[in-house]
């Protein structure tokens, strides 16, 4: 029985926040961002920023970026911008 069409998974966004590159896989143009409360997202090369060189990225480097909350796939990190350094 047909029951209309599926609705997309609901999205949550956040707020800006800060943390730190904790692994780059440069060659699968992913990585994960430790935030200050241990936890790790993903991110992927599409959701760096222009301005914002993905292949210019390095481990420990710190970012802001907005967490994407997805019922589907869980977290990651959107609109990454690398903060310019202390």
């Amino acid at each position: 029985m047909w029951q209309g069409p599926q609705r997309k998974p609901a999205e949550t966004r956040g707020t800006v926040t800060k943390g730190r590159i904790s692994k780059l896989a440069v060659g699968q143009g992913h990585g994960f961002i430790r935030l200050q409360n241990g936890r790790e997202v993903f991110f992927h090369r599409a959701d760096v920023d222009e301005g914002t060189s993905f292949n210019g990225l390095r481990e420990g480097d710190r970012v802001t970026f907005e967490l994407l909350e997805d019922a589907v796939s869980g977290a990651r990190a959107i609109h990454v911008m690398l903060l310019p350094a202390p």
